[in-house]
């Protein structure tokens, strides 16, 4: 799958204490126009999985090559992901990325068990756009669209 090029996203939520939870997925697609809809995968063995199981609303950001360190920091266990990273909170309490390329707000739409990972299912509400030319991760390398 190395050789399949693919776009970076961070994907956010926050749990029902107001805690900020999120990891890296380059497991992302469109899955249908009417209704508009987007998936991710999760791994089950993330630190996060519970809360994503759980989570009625969730952001996918699609970063631009100048965050592909973020999207490492997102794809680590342990780390403090949100130090100093420029999050902000959107009106549901979530954690926004506004510099991300483009920013899917998505309310929980299904999910299903795929392996090792959990598909999740979302309906996009809202989509904000940036001008700008998205990350994307080819060979374990971030690369830029020429």
């Amino acid at each position: 799958m190395a050789r399949f090029p693919s776009g970076v996203t961070i994907v956010t939520t926050a749990d029902g204490d107001g805690r900020w939870w999120g990891f890296t997925a380059t497991s992302f697609c469109s899955v249908s126009m009417d209704p508009p809809l987007v998936l991710v995968c999760l791994s089950r063995s993330a630190r996060c999985h519970p809360v994503f199981e759980c989570a009625t609303h969730w952001l996918v950001h699609v970063i631009d090559p100048a965050d592909a360190g973020l999207a490492l920091r997102f794809a680590s266990k342990g780390a403090d992901k949100f130090a100093d990273a420029g999050f902000t909170v959107d009106d549901r309490g979530l954690p926004a990325l506004d510099r991300a390329c483009v920013r899917l707000d998505c309310t929980t739409h299904a999910r299903h068990p795929g392996g090792d990972h959990t598909i999740l299912v979302g309906e996009v509400e809202r989509a904000h756009l940036r001008p700008a030319t998205p990350a994307v991760y080819y060979r374990r390398d971030f690369r830029s669209l020429a």
